[in-house]
């Protein structure tokens, strides 16, 4: 019998007990700092226009140990052309290796300090800066320089703890513009800015409880003021595993009331494949006894009607056929929402193999929707394939079709064994989708530019006299003023929280009245196109002096405020 699984609104706490399920969170924060990280670039200027595209291929290198990175070796299968435009005002001759980094960003790792000051890590006596391989192209040296700050700290979440494993500074990678065939296009502008990574240890158990604990990191480092914000300023990795299953990466997901349903996307994707393993084992396919073959059988389906095949053949492309010995029906198992077995297999040839127009394959479990009867009856006597045996179908150049059957005979071997250790790409719907191997230590080594940076107590002190209130202390402080929980996220931020204690405080206005000020008509207002953001303090401070001492009622502040910023 097929796994039954709950759907995404039906699970429990004890459901996800059940099948073993662990989250931990990477979190990634811009800093707002006036210049990158390792060279003298303006940071936070973003634009689509370029003066120039500077065009690169990455090869992998060997690590400490000798090793390869598995993700490196990876992205030198796809072969892509990287092409990085480039604009003079946002980038210089550091970001393409062509000149040695600048000493770190004073105001960057002062701001990661008290970051690390309220995670309660231990700190490190010395920021040793590393290289991190990134072979996918988003930073043009192939490395990302990295240090870890902190380690061992710690957030209360409800009755408990979250153990933050460590906070590391780094600088950020490019912007993806398009991803198309063996061509990859990045804008340069982000790339070098100032960037934070959060990580905790896998200590939450429910996708609800991930979203929670994200948030409690977002506005923690909301709350210091010297954070960017907006749309891709703060990104969470996030890790999922379950009993029996890998860890994989969910990456990069921008918004974080979208991670509960990627997260029970992951774990029914992962607990799918065990049972899909399970079914192998039944039938004796295992690791040591898979079997698959391929051959080109563009003359086999040469006067197709399946459009995309007929179209691939009138270019002159090239069709081939896999058999995977004991795979029949399996193809269609879901493994996520709208989600089969059989797209393990796409996500692969499209990301490896570059055959990045879709359809990219069709297979025997789905035929009827396909080819007609007598050609999978030929494929099968044409590939010695019985009933018991799935065929897919790949198509386009002659390399990219050879790269693509030899990827699914390499994801067919792995379910023989599990859940294979992947970075996944999360996308709008809640499901997910193959992105690169998951990283090891490999990639990993020392970066011989710069020398240790011994972090003073001097200079802890300094940071640690100016800490802002713990943000967990200020909302309970403000729940105790009986403030809604609509307005609390408004309130968090340093200057709207000392905005709110003077107005309570200077001015004796009911402390609800002023949150839902703060908290809810500003933001009425900005939502009809009035620019509240240009207001000062000190001007919604005068407003609201008038209408303490009477001579402005309830109702006319929202009036005078918008003249005001207008």
């Amino acid at each position: 019998m097929p796994l039954p699984f709950k759907s995404f609104d039906e699970m429990t706490p004890d459901d996800y007990a059940n099948i073993g399920l662990k989250v931990g969170l990477e979190v990634h924060q811009q800093l707002l700092t006036r210049r990158k990280l390792f060279c003298r670039c303006p940071a936070g200027r973003y634009s689509d226009a370029y003066d120039a595209v500077i065009l690169r291929h990455m090869r992998p290198t060997l690590s400490e140990l000798g090793e390869y990175d598995g993700t490196a070796l990876m992205e030198k299968k796809t072969r892509k052309n990287i092409y990085y435009r480039i604009h003079h005002d946002t980038v210089c001759t550091y970001e393409f290796d062509d000149t040695p980094p600048f000493f770190i960003d004073d105001e960057a790792l002062d701001i990661a300090l008290e970051i690390c000051l309220l995670l309660r890590l231990n700190l490190v006596g010395e920021l040793h800066i590393a290289r991190k391989q990134y072979l996918d192209g988003s930073i043009p040296t192939g490395f990302q320089r990295t240090g870890i700050l902190g380690t061992d700290g710690w957030i209360p979440f409800g009755d408990r703890r979250i153990r933050i494993r460590q906070l590391s500074i780094e600088e950020d990678a490019c912007r993806e513009v398009s991803d198309v065939g063996h061509d990859r296009v990045y804008l340069t502008d982000r790339l070098g800015m100032p960037l934070i990574e959060t990580v905790t240890e896998p200590d939450l158990h429910t996708p609800q409880e991930a979203a929670a604990v994200g948030q409690i990191l977002r506005r923690l480092a909301r709350s210091t003021g010297k954070v960017r914000t907006g749309y891709g300023a703060g990104r969470q990795d996030v890790n999922v595993s379950v009993a029996g299953g890998q860890r994989c990466e969910i990456k990069g997901t921008p918004q974080i009331w979208r991670n509960p349903r990627l997260i029970y996307n992951e774990a029914r994707r992962q607990c799918s494949l065990l049972y899909i393993r399970g079914l192998l084992h039944e039938r004796g396919v295992r690791p040591e006894t898979f079997s698959w073959a391929h051959q080109d059988v563009t003359g086999i389906v040469a006067k197709t009607d399946y459009e995309p095949l007929r179209a691939a053949i009138a270019a002159g492309q090239v069709v081939r056929c896999v058999v995977l010995r004991g795979f029949a029906g399996l193809l269609n198992e879901p493994t996520q929402e709208h989600t089969t077995f059989a797209k393990e297999f796409s996500d692969r040839v499209r990301v490896i193999a570059c055959l990045t127009q879709l359809p990219n394959l069709i297979h025997s479990d789905m035929a009827s929707e396909t080819l007609a009867g007598r050609d999978w009856k030929q494929l099968r006597r044409r590939m010695r394939a019985d009933h018991g045996d799935a065929l897919l179908l790949v198509w386009g150049n002659a390399a990219d079709t050879e790269t693509a059957c030899h990827e699914i005979a390499l994801r067919a071997r792995e379910a023989t064994i599990g859940v294979p250790n992947d970075t996944r790409q999360a996308y709008k719907d809640g499901t997910n989708g193959f992105e690169r191997v998951l990283p090891g230590a490999e990639r990993m080594y020392p970066d011989t530019d710069l020398p240790p940076l011994a972090i003073r107590q001097e200079r802890l002190d300094r940071i640690a006299a100016r800490l802002p209130e713990f943000v967990w202390d200020r909302e309970a402080r403000y729940r105790a003023l009986g403030l809604p929980a609509d307005v609390l996220t408004a309130l968090i931020e340093p200057r709207a929280a000392a905005l709110f204690d003077r107005l309570t405080g200077e001015l004796g206005l009911p402390p609800r009245f002023v949150a839902v000020l703060l908290g809810q008509r500003l933001k009425g207002l900005r939502r009809r196109g009035v620019p509240v953001d240009t207001l000062t303090p000190e001007e919604i401070y005068a407003v609201c002096a008038a209408h303490a001492k009477g001579r402005l009622t309830r109702e006319g502040l929202p009036v005078v405020l918008r003249l005001v910023a207008e």
